[in-house]
């Protein structure tokens, strides 16, 4: 049997043998290291990088110079000099962040919240907005993943009539909350076969083809 004091002796030993949490208050160097590693851990943007260092030096606060004074550290420009060197690409964030949503079934509107939550100007939000045939295929793929409509889990035609509304209503409703456009939303849920989803994606794509053709990309 483990007498008590062994026990805590090494609960002890566990949590002394823990890495501390560094909380020295900060200069111009240990915020620079920190938003260099936060930007090379992590796919960030500019808004979301300023308000993680913002939050840093109000838990850490800063440090006194020789003279016992506390200079203001210029958060915004340390930032702004990241983006200037490529370390911070809002461009590129928004890129991969919209193909990661859409790839997983989320709706454009899902894409614009992402965005503007992570701080994306509309400019930006705008050039990575999932195209037509992006969003039928994040929806067909969502439909498919949750077996809605003609993927499954179909609608009991022998049910009553309120008992199969109730169902497609709430199918409906999931890929709204989704953030799919409603028109896309209501022709997955009516359509009869998965034959005619997949030729309504592919008829998105020939018209992007022929849009390209005459625009001559």
């Amino acid at each position: 049997m483990v007498s008590r004091d062994t026990n805590l002796s090494s609960s002890r030993s566990r949590a002394g043998g823990r890495k501390r949490r560094n909380t020295r208050p900060l200069d111009e160097v240990s915020l620079r290291d920190l938003a260099l590693h936060y930007a090379a851990r992590y796919a960030t943007t500019g808004a979301k990088l300023e308000t993680y260092l913002a939050r840093k030096i109000r838990e850490r606060g800063v440090a006194e110079d020789d003279e016992g004074r506390v200079r203001e550290l210029d958060v915004s420009g340390l930032v702004t000099r990241l983006i200037e060197l490529g370390y911070v690409d809002d461009d590129a964030y928004a890129r991969m962040r919209s193909r990661d949503l859409t790839a997983r079934g989320y709706g454009k509107r899902r894409v614009e919240q992402a965005l503007r939550a992570a701080g994306v100007e509309e400019q930006v939000r705008e050039a990575h907005r999932p195209g037509e045939t992006e969003s039928r295929r994040a929806a067909m793929l969502y439909a498919r993943k949750r077996r809605f409509g003609p993927f499954g889990n179909r609608i009991d035609r022998d049910a009553s009539a309120d008992v199969r509304h109730a169902a497609k209503e709430k199918q409906i409703a999931a890929m709204l909350r989704a953030g799919h456009d409603f028109d896309h939303v209501r022709f997955i849920v009516d359509a009869a076969e998965t034959v005619d989803i997949e030729e309504w994606l592919a008829q998105a794509q020939e018209d992007d083809v022929e849009g390209r053709r005459e625009g001559g990309l």
